[in-house]
């Protein structure tokens, strides 16, 4: 009996120093904002915001989530392994009166930093024809 308590406690052992080893995926983006400028009112823009998975484990975005019908994101939906990258682009559609405008993406996953915001901002401008 004290030898298979003895192992049972090595396996156990063994298997929580395995687990504390891996990191955890975890994003790593070329940049985490962006500045449109001075976009005409009535004409959508986008932007790729590029990141790379610097985790042991695969990252998997479950959610990203932005604050207005305007902006619109679209993202890589499998999983994003070790060292691979992956993208989200938001596109813009402004409308309304020419107005300043900052707007957050909100990203869920399963990484180490579970809640990654992004942001857009730039300025709406009457279009010239």
């Amino acid at each position: 009996m004290k030898k298979l308590l003895v192992l049972l406690t090595f396996v156990l052992g063994v298997s929580v120093a395995s687990y504390a080893q891996a990191k955890p995926a975890e994003f790593k983006f070329d940049a985490e904002s962006h500045d449109f400028g001075k976009i005409p009112l009535g004409k959508p823009v986008s932007v790729d915001f590029k990141f790379v998975n610097i985790g042991d484990e695969p990252l998997i975005l479950t959610k990203v989530e932005t604050t207005c019908g305007c902006t619109v994101p679209t993202y890589t939906k499998t999983p994003v392994l070790k060292g691979q990258t992956g993208i989200i682009k938001v596109t813009y559609s402004p409308a309304g009166s020419p107005l300043p405008f900052s707007k957050s993406i909100t990203v869920t996953s399963n990484s180490k930093t579970p809640t990654k915001v992004l942001y857009i901002k730039g300025e709406t401008v009457t279009a010239t024809k």
